[in-house]
């Protein structure tokens, strides 16, 4: 399968001739029969001699209606150049001519029609095609005269035409979906269809697909496919569709919409574009209108030199890098300049001098987009976040880039990490010797890294660092207390063989334990700290539980310390402990009992 547009001055027989080929009438609406005059695109499709089939989307060739034609010609591989013999070149030709170089369309070839009316011209037309066609992907392609009318050539031209077919670039039919709307509209019982080209991937009924729209974005269910007047469970590329849609109605969508492959596109309103063909930038105007697949919206323009600029669209579309656009000028009838995206998630240009930065980046960018230049510029960024910019990840990653599960981490990046963090885990060690480390959180947040996972990174790429119990600390620095571990290590033994004999206030003093080594030892796990400056072992809580279940319940406070073997300095705070825990509760002034 595959789909061909037309192009080429108006009247000179685009329509007539897609008539002959198909057996289809191409003009849709009464007016363009009455005038003899194509508006709007029109559709048909035929066989070829080798069984190949083939829709034909035929565009206006006047210049009034420009917007049209580049809606059709947008997601067209190939093209069906036509010239009149009996006129030649023309004024429309060379603006379908800079349309189809700015689209960078290099597939289809060159017919010229009505060679009935001045046969003795057909091959000086040829001639003269291929020489405004120079710097084009169509300057070398097949040509032939015909008649639409007499028929002379048309078997010559189903034969071209097949073998254009047979030679065209085969896209996969496992890419991501990326259906643009040329037309909307309803039938009784069926609900919304919408048409377009679909040049990758493929359909299939019930598929869940994402509208992104100028009315409304969000999920569509694919009801029903049609291609070439039959219904078909699925669709591949490069096809005419129709689809039946579930969820979204005539008023919510049309033209310059896209059906997208659910989570597999980028939206965007910013991009950066390099000049391909057409007039530079240096003198562009403040605002153009931006024609991509089936969209038309309008843009401003900052330039960044004279072959690239930044783009800003009235509305977010689903871009990819290396995705051709047509510019043209508010209300002008013609193709101004031809751009290719090379960046859809650029930085922003709030500094002084980030513009001529930005433009001596761009001129060094390739086209299909750079993953060393794209992971550099972030630090680190999921390789799915890429594939939805439409950057290829390769399996061998370019040297300065390593994978760590999703993420791609560029090494100079990893490098700056791992050194402030080793000099946070020192100035924390400075300031506090009895400190456990630093909280993971803080070190995410002081490193401002893009994912928290990514922490584990960089700790595992510093040698001299470790992560334990949610903290970063120096790995050769002794697990401990420092000059605190013997007492704390004393009073923990004491506690053992007496679990609620707390310390009193001159015991801690004699050990040389003030409030910041309890605290650190607390942190650590070491300690336990309750009110009133009693400290414990952290399995008190529970060995006072399995005591005080023992009692009748409810319990007084004198029971409860007496079952303890401690004091009532040490029994009121433990207790009011437990209360806070959910472990007991109070039943009056005087009473508590286990909760079960």
């Amino acid at each position: 399968m595959q789909v061909i547009a037309t192009a080429g001055h108006v009247d000179h027989g685009k329509s007539t001739l897609i008539r002959a080929l198909t057996g289809i009438e191409p003009d849709r609406l009464a007016e363009e029969r009455q005038r003899g005059l194509t508006i709007d695109l029109g559709f048909a499709w035929t066989s070829l001699p080798s069984g190949r089939e083939v829709s034909f989307v035929d565009v206006p060739g006047h210049e009034r209606f420009l917007g049209n034609m580049l809606a059709g010609l947008g997601p067209a591989p190939i093209v069906c150049f036509v010239i009149a013999a009996d006129e030649g070149w023309q004024a429309q030709s060379g603006d379908h001519r800079d349309a189809i170089a700015a689209l960078g369309i290099d597939q289809g070839l060159i017919v010229v029609t009505r060679a009935d009316l001045a046969p003795d011209r057909v091959e000086d037309v040829i001639a003269q095609a291929r020489t405004e066609l120079a710097g084009t992907g169509l300057a070398t392609a097949p040509a032939v005269g015909v008649s639409a009318v007499t028929g002379q050539g048309l078997e010559e031209l189903r034969t071209l035409l097949d073998a254009a077919v047979a030679g065209a670039r085969a896209p996969s039919p496992t890419q991501r979906v990326r259906l643009w709307v040329d037309r909307a509209f309803s039938i009784s019982g069926a609900g919304t269809i919408v048409t377009g080209t679909l040049p990758a991937g493929t359909l299939h009924r019930e598929d869940r697909l994402q509208l992104s729209g100028a009315q409304r974005d969000g999920e569509v269910v694919v009801r029903g496919l049609q291609s070439r007047g039959g219904q078909i469970p699925q669709l591949g590329p490069v096809s005419r569709a129709a689809v039946n849609l579930r969820g979204v109605g005539t008023e919510e969508i049309g033209r310059g919409d896209a059906l997208l492959s659910p989570g597999a596109w980028h939206r965007t309103a910013l991009v950066d574009v390099r000049r391909s063909t057409g007039a530079g930038f240096a003198d562009a105007p403040a605002e153009l209108i931006v024609h991509v697949g089936t969209a038309a919206v309008s843009a401003r323009v900052r330039p960044l030199g004279e072959d690239h600029a930044r783009l800003t669209l009235a509305r977010a579309l689903p871009l990819s890098v290396g995705d051709r656009m047509v510019l043209r000028g508010s209300g002008r009838h013609s193709v101004r300049t031809g751009v290719q995206v090379l960046d859809v998630d650029p930085p922003a240009l709030d500094r002084r001098g980030d513009g001529a930065r930005r433009r001596e980046l761009l001129a060094s960018m390739p086209p299909g987009g750079d993953v060393a230049l794209e992971v550099a510029r972030r630090g680190a960024v999921p390789a799915g976040v890429l594939q939805r910019f439409g950057i290829p990840v390769p399996e061998q990653l370019p040297a300065g880039v390593s994978r760590f599960g999703d993420w791609l981490v560029d090494g100079g990046a990893l490098e700056r990490w791992t050194t402030r963090l080793g000099e946070l885990v020192a100035a924390d060690r400075r300031a506090d010797a009895l400190s456990a480390g630093v909280p993971r959180k803080a070190a995410i947040d002081a490193l401002a890294l893009p994912d928290d996972g990514l922490l584990d990174t960089v700790v595992a790429a510093a040698a001299s660092l470790a992560l334990a119990d949610g903290r970063v600390r120096d790995a050769a620095a002794p697990v401990g207390l420092g000059a605190a571990e013997p007492a704390v290590a004393e009073l923990e033994q004491r506690l053992q063989q007496r679990p609620f004999g707390a310390p009193e206030a001159d015991d801690l003093s004699a050990l040389r334990l003030g409030a910041k080594e309890l605290a650190a030892a607390a942190k650590q796990g070491r300690l336990l700290r309750l009110a009133d400056g009693v400290v414990l072992l952290p399995s008190a809580p529970a060995l006072a539980m399995r005591e005080l279940s023992r009692l009748p319940q409810p319990f007084t406070t004198s029971a409860a310390r007496q079952a303890l073997g401690t004091t009532r300095r040490v029994a009121i705070p433990l207790l009011e402990h437990l209360d806070a825990r959910g472990w007991t509760r109070r039943t009056d002034a005087g009473h508590r009992e286990i909760v079960r």
